[in-house]
């Protein structure tokens, strides 16, 4: 069964004036999309064909036979991802047991906030930022090109996409502004908390 690229769920425009509906236009429509086409492509006609996104990052992982496989599964799961840990009217600080974990990690939610966004604007080149659950602790971390936590034994649970891709329209060279309005208007605190509550 060929994979689909997911709907986003909200309106192209929902995000703006932090993500305008032209750069997602492009992120989603276009660069996501091509993710999904070229997977399709790469397992066509295998064994790899009717299995998942996360059996697919898993078992290519390291595999330099199967390197297409794996950036492209990956990057279909990290775009999906992290479109759905973005909602309008975002952001902010979370509640409840999420916030309780996050302040017994960090210290406090503003110390989070410094080292989230350290952590996704030191990625050198394009990657990803991420809040991961490893061994039970809360853990900022971040991943270059098409790579995912899960590969190396950890749980995400929230990601903010540092290829210029994702943002140079709107923030040209500034990553560090991007991450910012990324953390105070954009996420969705519910689909982490969701992710915590299921890891």
């Amino acid at each position: 069964m060929a994979f689909e690229l997911p709907a986003l769920p909200y309106a192209e425009d929902a995000l703006e004036p932090h993500i305008s509906a032209r750069t997602l236009q492009f992120h989603h429509g276009k660069h996501h999309n091509t993710y999904v086409t070229n997977l399709n492509k790469a397992v066509d006609g295998t064994d790899m064909a009717n299995k998942s996104l996360e059996e697919l990052i898993k078992e290519t992982a390291g595999d330099s036979s199967k390197t297409p496989v794996f950036n492209n599964a990956a990057q279909t799961w990290n775009h999906t991802f992290y479109f759905n840990g973005m909602a309008p009217n975002g952001g902010g600080k979370p509640s409840g047991d999420l916030l309780n974990r996050i302040e017994q990690a960090f210290g406090s939610f503003d110390k989070f906030v410094e080292e989230f966004k350290t952590t996704a604007v030191g990625q050198f080149g394009s990657g990803w930022g991420w809040l991961v659950l490893d061994n039970g602790q809360l853990k900022c971390t971040r991943t270059p090109n098409a790579d995912n936590p899960m590969v190396h034994g950890q749980t995400p649970l929230l990601t903010v996409d540092v290829w210029e891709h994702a943002y140079y329209l709107d923030y040209q060279n500034r990553r560090p502004d991007y991450v910012q309005a990324f953390l105070d208007n954009l996420v969705n605190w519910d689909f982490v908390a969701r992710n915590l509550a299921n890891a």
